[in-house]
């Protein structure tokens, strides 16, 4: 008896769904006359929205749903000025990063680092110790 009040139970569950639906009619079942009296009613429902707004002073719940594009904020676009300001202070920063002045007009030219010819013969003393070390040894790198 348990294993048939299910089934029942079910097709209950089923209709009551069925009715529910049936309810909700599909817009493409609807006749001509009756989509006009539901544009209709649309108009007339706008229209006493607007008026409520007039009399509030604002927007409505009902208008921020269907106003279109509700709640996305309008895209910001930058001037054309903006950028080459935002362009010109970042440049320094970035020739400060790289270590590289880019512009040698303003006097930021980097200096060539020269070693005097008694620092040069002592690091190349320096250099031909080790190697005559190395080979010494056996080595044929360091």
């Amino acid at each position: 008896m348990l294993r048939m009040a299910a089934p029942f139970k079910s097709l209950a569950l089923t209709s009551s769904l069925q009715r529910a639906n049936s309810r909700h009619m599909a817009i493409t079942s609807l006749s001509p006359q009756q989509l006009r009296n539901a544009a209709d009613l649309k108009e007339r429902i706008d229209a006493l929205q607007e008026q409520l707004e007039e009399i509030l002073g604002g927007t409505t719940a009902y208008a921020a749903q269907t106003a279109p594009m509700a709640g996305v904020p309008k895209k910001r676009r930058m001037s054309a000025a903006g950028r080459a300001a935002i362009s010109a202070a970042a440049k320094p920063s970035w020739e400060k990063f790289r270590g590289e002045a880019r512009n040698p007009s303003n006097g930021a030219q980097k200096t060539k680092r020269n070693m005097s010819p008694a620092a040069r013969a002592r690091l190349s003393a320096l250099a031909k110790a080790r190697w005559k070390k190395a080979r010494a040894s056996g080595k044929s790198t360091l």
